[in-house]
């Protein structure tokens, strides 16, 4: 494969200015959260994004895209109380969302449409910050049987909303009933007006807010009464008077912290609301404060891009007051520390901080200092990168803008600086076009075609599309765009995913409901002429999912699961398949050949259509829709397609082998008119390429014969467990994949943010090195409780000592090895029965339960690792690959430039698969034309390996983090990151 290595798309990542978890940290939930956990980010563009901690793989599931002029400021969730149906069974409240930005709004968004629900607005100034009530709890005499409920005694059991506001105002928005309304003001602005700059909950029936005066004050929801006004006092003497309280929280029994525009971190009484402790921790704002869920840490963070650490220490006698300390700090961001968040559960403890470097990164809360800080790329999920192969260019999208590049052929032998070579051009790269999208809503999906002669664009408010026509001219090379007039039943909404077929003859839109609907496109006769849509829209209809999830005792996030996030069509554009975040895939097939002689059908639809109103859509559910003697059905086996285990990241049909045949100007034969029939269509199905290759977020790689309905015959015999474990266990999740196929090769090219790996489906995967040994009797009885003690006796024993430092990790990054802790002690220590000869001592763990280990065991790792190098290479029967009689040789890892291939010992094999770490941060990876002469020319040295296979041309467009343009520091004294 032939590497464009691109760094000039300019992508411009968003700051992050708010984050919020979807539940509230809880020691007592066990596991790493409920299965509807969600952390929300707002950037400064306005898009929220939707992630998944998904047990510490932290998966983008989805954005909400925004808007111009829109920022995101603040975000906060609640949860409708718990409801009972008619049969008793518990219905757990509907988790929602809220933002603010720069407005007098409060919005409210459905993450199933994608889009705000609706809005809060009065006579009120801009809202500053916004804070969720907490959850109401039973009382212990109710939980313990007393029938006499809040419910019943009048009590609110939902959560309101305090938000505050620029002049100095403190609102309270009612969430009862699903709607969004002002309820009343609890405090009006002072003569100061100063701005409520921070608010949060004391409890229930109390509020703390932090203004831009000095000051920190405590409000009675109640009765709207002011309780107590807290003075930070006078601010430096060098600096303003007014100090800033940027950020309030409250601790579990109630204590306050605040962080203030002095750098200083305060403790205050919760009872009398006094000050009990500061600490100068900062050189420069303290922009938040976060709180552990046991209230003894503290995390702050600042303009001195510091994250700062605060336990209590001290109390060891009876009537020793405690204090509170700073025992640590370090820079993990490259700028402004500006909002954090933390949740925790008894297998989850994470701090999520993000700034003006756009970059999430994850810090581990309860293991701080034994487990490294993650970073999340601050780009997009799903590519934002199409290409069309055929005419060398590249698509890249953000906000409401579109560019096109047309890349180069690389120099080959013979090329001359004077002239060239015929075809090549003398510029690596050329911008082509640039197109603005006029609206105020933010682009969700676009999509090129591959002939590079359409251009979709979509928004929740409106669909268009181009036509790009080659306008060649002795100073550069330009497209010429025009727009296409749309029908209004393709114009009448927006679309969250838009998809054009391989042949350019369909356009799919996945509406914002999460309707599909498939219209057709018509070549001009002419080479000038502007391709044209057809009034006729397919709606493809789902099938009906009971969704089969665990019991939701944590709130629920409502038909958010069955959001399409993946569609895909096949080579020969006959099938298309979609995936939801639940899992599950849908799929329909095209009946029928092309047949132009329906032309006059459309005219008639066209007459129908003009006299008709707008919401006669519903009268072409009755009864097939048959387009130029094409028509789309449900697969047939649809439902025999299992349920995928999570959300696809990926799907992609295998390219076909041969050419589509669907453009035949034949059309249906066989296939005759009569006086009832005058229109007869047929029902041959496709029968090209069907495997499809689906990857979820889990890592877990399955490919189906969708026409069957069944796994391939690949597929059963390489499951998930046989991939290498390095792919399975990376952090990163995976982008998209480009196929590099001919009649020798069937290879897979998987990309993440940082990785890239090549996958050979022409032959099996070698079984797995660090796969458990085990003996004879255990391959027989493998299903008996002492042969699952001992293997898991075994596995804890070697954990203790060669524990993989990527697993078993509280949601953050890996742990740390002993020898690199910072402080302390080390984490284990040695046990033996003679003395610290090491012949007769092993290393325990002091992080986890000492297991007892035996000689017999020894024995039976020795002779199960024996008997496995046996059944894997040494017996002729005990491994073929595919069809093939051989056997495969134990497998041999290699290097290639420094990256691990795992090779096999037939010399006429090539590697099984290859990656490398060396591009990152890849914003996608794009196909840009095939050649089966490799490429001579000047390149890294890791295409070297690249040159030696051939195969295709991709560019690979990395977006680094340095060459973004961030605005300057206010502490930039220390510029240890240059």
């Amino acid at each position: 494969m032939d590497i464009h290595r691109c760094r000039f798309v300019p992508y411009p990542p968003s700051a992050i200015n708010a984050l919020a978890f979807s539940h509230s940290s809880s020691v007592e939930t066990p596991g790493k959260g409920p299965a509807t956990l969600r952390l929300a980010v707002g950037r400064a563009n306005g898009d929220i994004e939707i992630w998944n901690p998904l047990k510490g793989a932290w998966f983008q599931e989805s954005i909400l895209r925004g808007g111009k002029d829109r920022s995101i400021e603040g975000l906060a969730w609640i949860q409708d109380p718990d409801d009972v149906d008619k049969n008793g069974w518990k219905i757990p409240g509907k988790l929602r969302l809220f933002s603010i930005g720069y407005s007098t709004a409060v919005t409210e968004w459905d993450l199933f449409l994608g889009r705000p629900l609706q809005h809060s607005g009065g006579s009120y100034s801009e809202v500053w910050c916004l804070a969720a009530q907490p959850r109401w709890q039973a009382p212990k005499k109710v939980a313990e049987g007393t029938k006499s409920t809040a419910a019943q005694e009048g009590e609110f059991c939902g959560q309101h909303l305090a938000a505050g506001c620029a002049d100095g105002t403190v609102l309270l928005l009612s969430t009862a009933d699903g709607e969004l309304k002002y309820l009343r003001t609890l405090t009006r602005s002072s003569k100061k007006r100063a701005r409520v700059l921070s608010i949060t909950f004391q409890n229930r029936d109390t509020v703390i807010a932090g203004y831009a005066d000095s000051t920190i004050r405590v409000i009675d929801i109640r009765n709207g009464q002011e309780k107590r006004s807290m003075s930070l006092g006078a601010g430096p003497k060098e600096g303003p008077k007014e100090i800033l309280v940027w950020s309030v929280k409250c601790l579990r029994d109630g204590t306050i912290v605040s962080g203030d525009s002095t750098g200083e971190v305060r403790f205050w009484d919760g009872m009398n609301y006094s000050l009990l402790q500061r600490i100068q921790s900062h050189n420069a704002d303290i922009l938040d404060v976060v709180t552990s869920a046991d209230g003894e840490t503290v995390f702050s963070g600042g303009m001195d891009r510091r994250t700062t650490v605060y336990r209590r220490a001290g109390g060891s006698k009876k009537g020793d007051r405690r204090r509170w300390a700073e025992i640590s700090h370090r820079r993990s961001h490259a700028h402004d520390v500006k909002t954090m968040a933390a949740y925790e559960t008894k297998g989850i403890s994470v701090l999520a901080s993000g700034g003006l470097d756009t970059t999430l990164i994850i810090t581990p809360l309860r293991e701080f200092g034994r487990e490294y800080h993650r970073s999340l790329t601050s780009l997009p999920q799903l590519p934002q990168l199409v290409s069309a192969p055929s005419k060398r260019l590249m698509m890249s999208w953000w906000n409401r803008e579109v560019s096109l590049w047309r890349l180069a052929t690389r120099k080959r032998p013979g090329y001359t600086a004077e002239g060239g070579e015929m075809g090549t051009d003398t510029r690596s790269r050329e911008l082509v076009a640039r197109i603005a999208v006029k609206g105020e809503e933010n682009l969700t999906s676009t999509d090129l075609a591959r002939d590079g002669s359409l251009l979709a664009v979509a928004t929740v408010a409106e669909t268009k599309m181009f036509h790009l026509r080659q306008r060649r001219t002795e100073a550069r090379d330009t497209l010429r765009v025009q727009k296409i007039d749309l029908p209004q039943t393709i114009t009448k909404s927006g679309a969250k995913m838009v998809h054009l077929s391989p042949d350019s003859r369909w356009c799919v839109l996945v509406r914002p409901e999460n309707t599909i609907q498939v219209c057709r496109l018509v070549q001009s006769e002419t080479p000038k002429g502007t391709p044209r849509v057809l009034p006729k829209v397919v709606n493809l209809k789902r099938l009906h999912r009971d969704l089969i999830a665990p019991k939701l005792q944590h709130g629920s996030l409502g038909h958010y699961d069955r959001s399409i996030t993946r569609i895909a069509f096949s080579a020969d554009s006959r099938i298309l398949v979609a995936g939801d975040l639940s899992g599950y895939l849908d799929s329909w097939v095209l009946q029928g050949h092309e047949d132009l002689t329906h032309q006059n059908d459309e005219q008639a639809y066209d007459a129908r259509s003009s006299s008709s109103s707008d919401d006669d859509d519903s009268d072409e559910e009755g009864h097939t829709l048959v387009i130029l003697g094409q028509h789309w059905i449900r697969n047939p086996v649809a439902s025999l397609l299992p349920k995928l285990g999570a959300a696809p990241l990926v799907l992609s049909f295998r390219p076909s082998k041969a050419s589509s045949s669907s453009a035949s100007s034949i059309g249906n034969t066989g296939v005759y008119s009569t006086r009832h029939n005058p229109h007869p269509h047929s029902h041959d199905l496709p029968n090209g390429e069907d495997r499809l290759l689906a990857l979820t977020c889990e890592h877990q790689i399955y490919e189906f014969e969708v026409l069957s309905g069944k796994l391939s015959d690949w597929s059963r015999r390489n499951p998930t467990s046989t991939w290498p474990t390095d792919f399975r266990q990376n952090r990163d999740r995976a982008m998209g994949l480009i196929w590099d196929t001919n009649l020798e090769k069937q290879r897979m090219w998987v990309y993440g943010h940082s990785w890239l790996w090549m996958f050979d489906l022409s032959k099996d995967l070698p079984p797995i090195d660090n796969e458990e040994p085990r003996s004879d009797e255990e391959d027989v009885n493998n299903a008996t409780e002492t042969n699952k003690l001992k293997r898991k006796r075994k596995r804890e024993r070697r954990s203790s000592e060669f524990q993989d430092h990527r697993r078993h990790n509280s949601g953050a990054g890996s742990k740390v090895p002993s020898g690199e802790l910072e402080v302390g002690f080390g984490r284990g220590y040695r046990k033996g029965n003679n003395g610290l000869d090491p012949e007769h001592s092993r290393w325990i763990s002091i992080d986890r339960e000492p297991t007892p280990a035996s000689e017999e065991e020894d024995d039976d790792a020795i002779n199960g690792s024996t008997l496995s190098r046996l059944r894997r290479g040494f017996r002729g029967d005990a491994q073929t690959n595919g069809s093939r009689d051989e056997a495969m040789n134990v497998d041999d890892p290699a290097s290639v430039n420094g990256d691990t291939a795992m090779v096999r010992k037939r010399p006429e094999d090539g590697p099984a698969y290859w990656h490398t770490l060396k591009y990152r941060p890849i914003m996608g990876l794009v196909l840009i034309g095939g050649g089966p002469e490799p490429a001579s020319h000047d390149m890294d040295e890791e295409d070297e390996c690249d040159e030696a296979w051939g195969g295709v041309e991709v560019a690979l467009v990395e977006r680094p983090i340095w060459d973004v343009e961030l605005p300057p520091r206010y502490d930039g004294d220390q510029e240890w990151d240059k």
